[in-house]
C-alpha cells in the first residue's frame, strides 16, 4: 500500500506560462540550493567519509518525488512505494534498508533522510540527502562484512520511520540507532548535518515560491523535467540502435571461494523507448557482493552517463524515465531475494558503468570509453591506539579513468560524482597511520591513441596495532580497451610485515591483523586505452615517460623507442612500429586481455604480482539453491 499524503490545502496548483528568463533563475536558484546542501554537510559532517571523501548524495525533488536537481536521483520513489504510513508537514523520514524501499539505497551504511516540503497546506517539493556512515553496527569494523551470508550480519537494518514528526525529533529512536554504532559520535554528527541540509533546501525552496509565486515554482520544474526529457529522448534515438546489442562482464570473485560472477546485458530500441535486459545475469551470491539495483536507479545511472559524455550542460534530473524500460530478473546478483547480504555491493555498482559503455559504445564506436569504473576499494583500518582510545578509519580509493574519445583518461581519479580523497596529512593527522609511498603505477593505463589513467600505489604503515578491512576486484579481470585500445592493469594488495615477509592480500577480505610497523601496499587498476597504440604521437610518448607514467620499456607497446635522456629514437620507432604492425592480429572493438579461460590460465602461471590464486577459480553457481548449498 504506497503512502498518504495529508494535505490540509487540496486546490489543484494552476498550470501558468513560464518565460525564459524565470525558468532559468528557477533553475539557477535551485541548482546553488542543491550545491549549498553539499556545503552545509560537508563543513559539519564528522566521518571522513562525508567530510573529506563527501560520499554523500543530496537532492530536491518536485512534488511528485521526481528529482529536479540533485547528484544520485530516484530516491523519494522508492521510498513512496515502501511506505504505508502518513506524510505529513514537519516530517523527516529516515531509512537505510535497501529492502523496504525497493533498493532506493544499496546498502545499511546509507542513512537516507527525506523531508516533504509544504507551502500553505500542499506538499510543492521534497528534499533528501543520504551519507555513508562509517559504522552501523554488525560484525566487523566498518560494517562491510565480506563474508557476510545475510543481512542480518551487517548492521542494524532501519525501516522507513518517521524520525522527525511534526518537527519533533525522535531522539530515543536516534539514541536507539548510535547505541549500534561503533563510532556514535561521528553518527550523530552526520546525521544533525543531513538534516540540517534538509532545512537549508526548505528554506530555499520557500524563498523561490515566495519570489515568483507556487505556480510558477511547480511549473518550472515540471518545465525543466520535460526540457530533460527532450534532451534524453534525442541522444537516446541518436546512439541506441534498434538491432539488439549484447554485453557482459565480470566481478572476479566474492571474497568466500566462488566466482568469476557474470553480469550480462542486452540493449535495443523501439521507437523512443530504449530496453535494458538483464537477462543471463548469474543468481545472486551466498557473500555480500550482491547489488540491489534498482531500476529507477539504473536509469539515474544512464542519465549521468549521457550526459556527461554528450553534453553536461543538460540539466540532469527524472524527466526521461518513461523513455527507458528495465528489466533484472529477480534472485540474479543484480535482485537477490531478502535476506542476501549486500553490503560489499560497491564493485557491481561500479561494473554497472562499465557494462553500458561496453552497451552503448557498440551503436557509436567513436564515442566509446574503455573499462574503467571497473571498482570502488575500501579500506578499513580499527583499533585501540596508545591511548586505549577507538580509532576507526573507513576510506575510498581511486583508480584509473579509461582513456576516452577526447583525450587520455586522467591518473589515479575518481568517476564518483564530486567524490575527492582523503588528504594524507588528515590521515597521519586523525589515525595511527604513515602514508609512505602515494604515486601513480606506472604502466598501469592501457596503451593506445589516448591512453587510460594510471592507477595509485598508496603505501600504509601501520603505527598502532589493529586490523583492516580490504574490498577490491578487477584482480582478475583486465578493465578492457576499445577501438584497438589495450586493456590496464589490475588491481593488487601486497603486505609487507616487519620481519620483511612478503604477502600478496586476497581482494576482499576482513580481520586482517596488523602489527607496528607492517605496510600495506595498496594497488588499484588503471583505466582501459582508447584506439591503436601505435598512432599515439611518439612526443606524447616520450613525454609520459619523463613524467614517470611509462617506463622505457613500456613505450615500446606504443612503437616508441624513447632513450635514456627522454629523446626519440626516430628510425628505430618506425622499424618497431612496421614489425608490430605486420606481425599483430587485426584490432578489435574490445579488448578484454583474452578470454576468462585464457585469463585464468596466464594468472596460475604468474608467480609475482598476483594474490592467491585459490579457490577463486571454483565453478559458478548457476541457482540460489547451490549456492547456499555450497
Amino acid at each position: 500500500m504506497p503512502a498518504t499524503i495529508v494535505q490540509t490545502n487540496d486546490k489543484p496548483f494552476q498550470k501558468v506560462a513560464i518565460d525564459t528568463i524565470t525558468l532559468d533563475i528557477i533553475e539557477n536558484c535551485l541548482r546553488n540550493a542543491r550545491a549549498e546542501m553539499d556545503a552545509v554537510l560537508f563543513r559539519t559532517a564528522m566521518s571522513p567519509g562525508i567530510r573529506e571523501q563527501h560520499d554523500a548524495f543530496p537532492m530536491i525533488a518536485n512534488n511528485e518525488g521526481k528529482m529536479v536537481v540533485g547528484q544520485f536521483g530516484s530516491f523519494i520513489w522508492g521510498f513512496l512505494q515502501g511506505y504505508d504510513g502518513t506524510i505529513e508537514q514537519g516530517d523527516v523520514f529516515l531509512t537505510n534498508d535497501p529492502y523496504s524501499c525497493n533498493g532506493a539505497i544499496s546498502h545499511l551504511n546509507d542513512w537516507l533522510c527525506m523531508m516533504p516540503i509544504f507551502h500553505e497546506g500542499r506538499i510543492v517539493s521534497w528534499a533528501a540527502m543520504f551519507g555513508h556512515m562509517s559504522d552501523n553496527g554488525g560484525k566487523v569494523p566498518g560494517s562491510l562484512p565480506t563474508d557476510a551470508a545475510q543481512i542480518f550480519e551487517e548492521g542494524l537494518q532501519i525501516p522507513p520511520v518517521k524520525i522527525v514528526s511534526n518537527g519533533v525529533l525522535n531522539k530515543e529512536m536516534l539514541n536507539l540507532l548510535l547505541r549500534n554504532s561503533r563510532v556514535p559520535e561521528w553518527n550523530r554528527s552526520d546525521f544533525n548535518a543531513i538534516l540540517a541540509s534538509l532545512r537549508l533546501a526548505e528554506l530555499r525552496v520557500h524563498e523561490i515560491i515566495v519570489r515568483f509565486g507556487v505556480d510558477s515554482f511547480i511549473g518550472a520544474m515540471q518545465e525543466m523535467l520535460d526540457r530533460n526529457r527532450v534532451a534524453m529522448g534525442a541522444i537516446i534515438k541518436m546512439v541506441i540502435p534498434e538491432k539488439k546489442q549484447y554485453f557482459e562482464d565480470y566481478i572476479d570473485d566474492d571474497g568466500v571461494g566462488m566466482g568469476p560472477y557474470k553480469i550480462a546485458c542486452s540493449l535495443w530500441r523501439d521507437g523512443d523507448i530504449a530496453y535494458f535486459d538483464f537477462t543471463g545475469t548469474d543468481p545472486q551470491s551466498i557473500s555480500s557482493i550482491n547489488f540491489l539495483l534498482n531500476e529507477e536507479m539504473f536509469k539515474m545511472f544512464l542519465g549521468s552517463f549521457f550526459i556527461n559524455l554528450f553534453d553536461p550542460q543538460i540539466l540532469f534530473n527524472d524527466g526521461f524515465y518513461d523513455l527507458v524500460d528495465v528489466h533484472i530478473p529477480e534472485g540474479c546478483i543484480l535482485k537477490p531475494k531478502r535476506p542476501a547480504a549486500l553490503s560489499c555491493r560497491t564493485h557491481l555498482l561500479g561494473r554497472i558503468f562499465d557494462i553500458m559503455s561496453g552497451l552503448l559504445g557498440q551503436g557509436a564506436p567513436e564515442a566509446l570509453s574503455a573499462a574503467g569504473f571497473s571498482d570502488s576499494p575500501h579500506f578499513m583500518y580499527s583499533g585501540y591506539d596508545k591511548n586505549d582510545d577507538w580509532y576507526q578509519l573507513y576510506q575510498i580509493g581511486f583508480g584509473g579513468i579509461p582513456g576516452r574519445p577526447v583525450g587520455d583518461g586522467p591518473d589515479g581519479h575518481s568517476l564518483w560524482p564530486s567524490f575527492t580523497n582523503v588528504p594524507n596529512e588528515f590521515l597521519e593527522s586523525y589515525f595511527p597511520l604513515r602514508i609512505v609511498s602515494y604515486e601513480s603505477i606506472v604502466d598501469s593505463g592501457g596503451p593506445g591513441l589516448h591512453r587510460g589513467g594510471n592507477g595509485v600505489c598508496t603505501g600504509y604503515m601501520f603505527l598502532a596495532p589493529g586490523e583492516i578491512s580490504i574490498h577490491d576486484d578487477r584482480w582478475l579481470t583486465y578493465p578492457w580497451g576499445v577501438n584497438g585500445g589495450l586493456p590496464g592493469g589490475r588491481s593488487t594488495k601486497l603486505m609487507v610485515r616487519t620481519d620483511s615477509s612478503r604477502e600478496w592480500m586476497p581482494s576482499k577480505c576482513d580481520r586482517i591483523k596488523v602489527n607496528i610497523g607492517d605496510i600495506l601496499y595498496s594497488n588499484t587498476w588503471g583505466g582501459g586505452g582508447w584506439g591503436d597504440p601505435l598512432d599515439r604521437p611518439p612526443e606524447k610518448v616520450a613525454a609520459d615517460c619523463e613524467r614517470g607514467l611509462v617506463s622505457l620499456q613500456g613505450a615500446r607497446s606504443y612503437g616508441v623507442v624513447v632513450n635514456a635522456d627522454f629523446s626519440i629514437d626516430g628510425q628505430a620507432t618506425q622499424a618497431l612500429r612496421t614489425e608490430m604492425t605486420s606481425k599483430r592480429p587485426p584490432l578489435t572493438l574490445f579488448n578484454r586481455g583474452g578470454t576468462i579461460e585464457e585469463i585464468k590460465a596466464r594468472c596460475l602461471e604468474e608467480t609475482s604480482l598476483e594474490p592467491p590464486k585459490t579457490p577463486i577459480f571454483a565453478k559458478r553457481v548457476t541457482s540460489i539453491g547451490e549456492a547456499h548449498a555450497k
